[in-house]
């Protein structure tokens, strides 16, 4: 499929940060990132973060950048926050009585959680399961299973794998959450009408632009919702399989430079 010149259309960009901006697994930022991030700077195009991860929780290495490069649009926790020059435009906790409902469950099934503020993370106990998912995210992290009496929590994050699934929906502690996997040991709970689409909504209607104007990068299940709503949704080579089939365009895999190439192809940079 040819790739239509969007210069005229797009009016901000959107990146997920794992897998997409960040080789995780190897904490290597592609060093094409830089430039087409001034780039699209250079032709007055906004750029924005839209990540599952807190803001606490970025790497270093794309702090950095967001630091030089004067990037000051994020929606986070899978869209339970969204900020702009660090006004926030939306946020959406979850109701105590809801956190209550899962720490018992999980309690009682001996499955650890971590709590999630953009501006810390708390967990119920640091064990191995727990490190082999999450300091590869970030070990920026300390034990605290009553924080939530104490903050607005955006997103409960509990260990477990596949095999847990079930009993969690059949114990009817989901109601007005739901659960996004991101590591086969790990998913996200959080507001079920959450999602990085709304956040994203949410700055588009504040800066005064339709989703029509907006293009997303991102290459897993939690991305489903935002390609799917804006103008132009971006996969990466190296996406989920079911995330390519809602995109409107494919592009390389990120250590080829996908972000990169593409933004040339679709006319957003020179």
């Amino acid at each position: 499929m040819s790739i239509p010149n969007y210069r005229e259309q797009i009016k901000a960009v959107f990146f997920d940060i794992d897998e997409t901006l960040f080789v995780k697994n190897k904490a290597h930022l592609p060093e094409s990132v830089i430039p087409a991030i001034q780039k699209l700077h250079a032709n007055g195009i906004l750029v924005g973060i839209a990540t599952g991860r807190a803001r606490c929780s970025f790497p270093e290495k794309l702090n950095r950048v967001i630091e030089q490069e004067n990037i000051d649009l994020f929606v986070t926790m899978n869209g339970q926050s969204a900020t702009y020059r660090g006004e926030v435009i939306e946020k959406h906790p979850i109701p105590t009585e809801k956190i209550v409902k899962l720490v018992n469950f999980f309690d009682q099934h001996g499955v650890d959680y971590a709590f999630v503020t953009n501006e810390q993370i708390r967990v119920s106990a640091i064990t191995p399961k727990l490190r082999h998912a999450f300091d590869p995210i970030t070990t920026n992290y300390s034990v605290d299973k009553h924080y939530y009496n104490q903050r607005d929590i955006f997103q409960v994050l509990p260990f477990y794998d596949e095999s847990f699934d079930q009993a969690v929906a059949d114990a009817h502690i989901l109601d007005g959450l739901k659960t996004v996997r991101w590591h086969e040991d790990s998913v996200d709970i959080f507001d079920a009408e959450g999602s990085k689409a709304r956040g994203i909504a949410a700055v588009a209607k504040h800066l005064g632009f339709t989703m029509e104007n907006v293009m997303a990068f991102g290459d897993g299940l939690n991305d489903m919702e935002m390609l799917s709503a804006v103008g132009v949704g971006v996969a990466m080579g190296n996406a989920h399989e079911k995330l390519k089939q809602v995109a409107t365009h494919i592009t390389d895999h990120i250590e080829q430079d996908g972000v990169y190439n593409f933004l040339l192809k679709a006319g957003l940079i020179d």
